[in-house]
């Protein structure tokens, strides 16, 4: 009983994480289909942001759920002014633009923060059920993620800004038509999923150790999984995190982490095979 309720929590754990890790590239590259090659390193960005307000004395907390996502939705704000939303429309330039960006930012990183590994502590204890030890941060992770994609969905069904953003992106002649700059919104869109993709930088950051390349580690699994969520967007980023993160749990109990990650991108490859439109694209139609 004890093992099942921990395997219980580390699957839900993955689960959240891959959810958490993708909703800034969902925002982006679901919602504007903008490819963006530096997502990793706006989330490592929310990591050393936080690492950084730590160390001026700011509540960790207030650091990883405020600060980060402000100061990577800001960047993300300034990027789209001066480079995305000139490549609106052309995907190939915008990869390579996106990937010029994220060396820029890998070399910042390096000349400002070292080639070292640094981070910051959990504020959270861990705690043991039987005789396993489970790690208190990972329920704070579940709840974030959970509230994220409540939020998301509140905010893209429910509000007037969330019906104005999906319909500009859908009809940007049609919003324009009604009063709306589509210039505009795309600005505002990409700043949010800046801050999402700073936010999750941020809430991981107290799990890893950040280096100035840690993005790497992030983009591949981002990606997979919101293509393989297909069209709809909360939904699909959900089922997806939800099919790869208890693959990617299941091998990781059965054989180690390792053939987990490699478990993780083989059913990727299989599903996009089996429903090339991704998940959403058969089940859950009509869902956001």
């Amino acid at each position: 009983m004890d093992l099942a309720a921990v395997i219980l929590v580390e699957v839900l754990y993955a689960i959240a994480s891959l959810a958490l890790i993708s909703a800034g590239l969902a925002v982006v590259f679901g919602m504007m289909k903008v490819i963006n090659l530096a997502h990793g390193e706006f989330m490592v960005l929310g990591g050393y942001a936080t690492i950084t307000a730590v160390g001026l004395g700011v509540n960790i907390f207030i650091a990883m759920l405020i600060v980060a996502p402000l100061v990577v939705g800001l960047f993300g704000l300034i990027v789209e002014r001066l480079i995305f939303r000139h490549l609106y429309g052309r995907m190939i330039d915008t990869m390579l633009a996106s990937w010029g960006l994220s060396l820029m930012m890998i070399g910042a990183f390096k000349m400002i923060f070292g080639n070292t590994t640094t981070g910051v502590s959990g504020p959270i204890p861990g705690f043991s059920i039987g005789n396993y030890q489970i790690n208190g941060y990972n329920f704070f992770i579940i709840i974030v993620s959970v509230l994220l994609l409540v939020a998301m969905l509140a905010v893209l069904r429910g509000t007037r800004a969330g019906l104005v953003a999906r319909g500009a992106m859908q009809r940007a002649d049609m919003a324009s038509a009604m009063g709306h700059s589509p210039d505009r919104i795309y600005m505002l869109t990409f700043a949010v999923g800046s801050a999402l993709s700073g936010l999750a930088g941020a809430v991981l950051a107290p799990l890893v150790g950040l280096v100035p390349t840690a993005g790497a580690a992030f983009i591949a699994k981002a990606f997979i999984t919101v293509i393989a969520g297909g069209p709809s967007l909360v939904a699909g980023l959900a089922s997806a995190s939800g099919f790869f993160g208890l693959v990617n749990q299941f091998f990781s109990f059965l054989v180690s982490p390792v053939v987990g990650d490699v478990a993780l991108l083989v059913a990727a490859v299989i599903l996009l095979r089996l429903l090339p439109r991704g998940i959403t694209s058969r089940f859950f139609r009509g869902k956001l």
